[in-house]
């Protein structure tokens, strides 16, 4: 059951190392661009075999334009895909729009908290999440997984990918380089996870 995953494109607000949760950011240039290789990439890989791929994606709108210029780099028809609620990036509640820079001077504590472990910390907020809570609903999503899958999504989703077909630690999955220009692929029966490179 292969899997292929991408996290969405840069935003501006990555690019100033904001955190960005479920805040709805568009992609930047650098982002569309990273977005059409990803698309030409998975072309080659796929080749004409991608018809037989449920093409999903997190509903915020810098995972839904990624999957369009993914689906078009691959001459597919850009909207023909779907979206599940659970391929949300995690809530960083109160902490979204800011930086760990900004809150290190307005939450020092909560932020050395955090760094404690940084897997299992809820920021400050009614919906806030930690990357196991994030992990949980991602879960939930790969069980229902049937057949082959190109995936769109976001950092904390391919974390708790790791953490959960490839076994990694918390601590690892939590430290993970996610990047926005590669893409990932699983096979949740036999455990094999990687980028492809």
């Amino acid at each position: 059951m292969q899997i292929y995953v991408i996290r969405h494109g840069q935003t501006d607000w990555n690019a100033e190392y904001r955190l960005q949760g479920q805040q709805d950011i568009p992609l930047n240039d650098t982002g569309r661009s990273q977005a059409n290789g990803n698309g030409s990439e998975l072309a080659e890989i796929l080749g004409a075999d991608a018809h037989l791929y449920d093409f999903v994606a997190s509903p915020l709108s810098r995972t839904r334009e990624t999957m369009e210029r993914v689906r078009a780099a691959m001459r597919l028809t850009p909207e023909l895909y779907r979206t599940d609620d659970r391929l949300k990036e995690l809530s960083f509640g109160d902490w979204e729009g800011r930086t760990l820079k900004e809150l290190s001077t307005v939450s020092p504590a909560l932020l050395e908290e955090r760094e404690k472990d940084k897997w299992s910390f809820v920021p400050p907020g009614d919906d806030a999440e930690s990357y196991e809570i994030l992990s949980w609903r991602v879960g939930a999503w790969l069980k229902d997984v049937v057949g082959p899958t190109v995936c769109v999504a976001h950092g904390g989703v391919i974390r708790s990918l790791f953490r959960i077909v490839g076994g990694a630690s918390t601590a690892e999955a939590a430290e993970l380089a996610i990047p926005q220009d590669n893409i990932l692929s699983l096979d949740p029966e036999t455990g094999v996870i990687g980028w492809i490179v």
